[in-house]
């Protein structure tokens, strides 16, 4: 069976969308990738918010978003005001500011659970994945003249692909809770 590397490249993917999902969540410092999820109406177009505005990180606990065309501000502080991210933006006309509050003990915890929560999410994708490899694996034991030896070998390769992405994903939860707990 070839298409192992199909699998292995859905495990990937399931890791990279947790990383990517755990860009989002705010630990209290500021990070642009907060607003990675965010679109503006730009001429009449959905459009992500880094894509009308230059976004820094002037200080460890404030986004600046400074809009091309002042006409953006109101649309990004729109756009701010709806999301979840749950700061309210501050602008002098020119400039908006999301100013990061410090991290309550409770809200860490919180944090922590959610995080937590979204890693075993990961975990069952990684193990769906692997459902499905064993059943195109058990289709093809039945069509196909594959000996029973190379089917058990292709289940042994597909569990410890399996075991390696559980882990990693293990490790991404384990980072992000540290740097949640930590900051």
């Amino acid at each position: 069976m070839e298409n192992i590397k199909l699998y292995e490249d859905k495990m990937i993917k399931s890791c990279d969308a947790l990383k990517e999902d755990f860009a989002t969540i705010r630990a209290g410092r500021a990070n642009p990738h907060i607003l990675d999820k965010l679109k503006v109406d730009y001429w009449g177009a959905p459009t992500p918010i880094q894509q009308v505005a230059n976004i820094s990180v002037p200080e460890a606990r404030m986004i600046q978003i400074q809009p091309w065309e002042s006409s953006m501000i109101k649309e990004i502080e729109k756009a701010i005001m709806v999301s979840d991210i749950g700061i309210t933006p501050n602008n002098d006309g020119k400039i908006i500011r999301l100013i990061f509050p410090e991290l309550t003990e409770d809200r860490r915890k919180e944090l922590v659970k959610d995080i937590k929560k979204k890693g075993e999410n990961a975990k069952i994708a990684v193990r769906n994945i692997r459902r499905d490899a064993n059943d195109a694996l058990k289709k093809e034991s039945k069509s196909a003249d594959v000996s029973e030896d190379m089917i058990k070998d292709m289940e042994d390769k597909v569990q410890k692909l399996t075991d390696k992405y559980v882990a990693e994903i293990d490790k991404i939860v384990e980072e992000k809770s540290k740097e949640i707990l930590t900051v």
